[in-house]
């Protein structure tokens, strides 16, 4: 029940199509837009005639019934896992996470904290900032707050951050709800675009630097990726230059500075284990080539996995392929949750 169903889906029938029915037996999950879990019997028989015939959308009547989840379970196992493949709210935010530490079942990426703390942009700002994470000037707002009185809000932003700004719903991905503006009045409809998706705003300083990214992949010992830079096709990297278009330039690995690179995958580990992330991340940065040097923009905690994903493209780069990654992720959730179940104490 997400702005970002439609990218789930997308997300879902790529990792079905490289998951090894050899190794795994998989059962297929969806959800569909106002909530209720479903069969997605279609997916499931097309993957047994081999992955070149699952259908693009994985949709049997329309999107009732999309695919924005999977289940898989080692095939000599008695283990099940879960591969939440579910991008933004009631699925990257915890709330999943959560159904699934009750139901005592592993599955993949971060847990409650590490979930809801990076989908909330203002916590994990905030968190961010008390770790010292170099980042651009921000604000954020209750829509509470700007209903009560809009002229301090505009009055706050212009003293703190000046114009031209970014607004952003503060829970909410892959650039919905997210405009640019440089005037007042873009200001006020950019706030209300943003109060569409959620009740807090997230206001940022336009930065004048390059987009770089990178693939954070383990539990305890998280391992980085060679960065990769976004060059946008839009006047800045939105939801149609991501899903639609493909106008963006995907360059990997990123060409930077000596020392920089270093400098980079540090700061990542270093937001990854601020803000109590497991399994996986991409962790995106601005970077000023001449002036401050890399800002942490923002996490995500379930990335994409489409063709153009860089997520993992970086990996590839790397040299983890995408079924071997696949492989690593169930392994990590295994791990995790056999960890975490070891301190569960039942008292009499």
């Amino acid at each position: 029940m997400s702005a970002e169903h439609d990218v789930s889906c997308t997300t879902a029938a790529q990792v079905l199509a490289a998951v090894d029915p050899a190794r795994y037996e998989i059962e297929a999950v969806g959800i569909t837009r106002d909530g209720a879990f479903v069969r997605a019997d279609e997916a499931m028989a097309a993957l047994a005639q081999g992955a070149r015939h699952l259908p693009p959308s994985l949709t049997p009547a329309g999107p009732s019934t999309e695919l924005a989840a999977l289940v898989a379970a080692p095939s000599r196992a008695t283990r099940t896992v879960v591969l939440p493949l579910l991008h933004g709210p009631m699925g990257e935010d915890g709330t999943v996470q959560g159904m699934l530490d009750l139901a005592n079942v592993p599955y993949v990426g971060a847990g409650v904290l590490g979930s809801a703390v990076a989908m909330d942009k203002a916590m994990a700002k905030t968190v961010a900032a008390a770790h010292g994470i170099p980042q651009a000037r921000w604000l954020w707002f209750r829509e509470h707050d700007i209903a009560a009185d809009p002229k301090a809000v505009m009055k706050e932003v212009a003293d703190q951050l000046g114009l031209p700004v970014f607004v952003k719903p503060a829970n909410m991905g892959s650039s919905v709800g997210v405009s640019k503006a440089t005037t007042e009045t873009e200001l006020s409809a950019a706030i209300t675009k943003a109060l569409v998706y959620d009740e807090l705003v997230v206001i940022e300083e336009a930065i004048t630097g390059r987009e770089i990214e990178l693939s954070v992949l383990g539990n305890l010992e998280p391992e980085v990726s060679v960065p990769g830079e976004i060059v946008a096709g839009a006047e800045f990297y939105d939801y149609e230059d991501k899903y639609l278009d493909g106008n963006a330039q995907l360059i990997i690995p990123a060409q930077l500075p000596p020392g920089v690179t270093e400098e980079l995958q540090a700061l990542a580990a270093t937001v990854y284990r601020a803000l109590r992330i497991e399994g996986m991340a991409r962790v995106d940065f601005f970077y000023e080539e001449n002036g401050r040097g890399p800002l942490l923009n923002e996490v995500n905690t379930i990335p994409g996995f489409t063709p153009i994903s860089m997520y993992p493209k970086m990996w590839e780069a790397s040299g983890l392929p995408y079924t071997r990654l696949i492989d690593r992720l169930v392994e990590l959730a295994i791990e995790r949750h056999d960890r975490r179940a070891a301190k569960r104490v039942t008292t009499r």
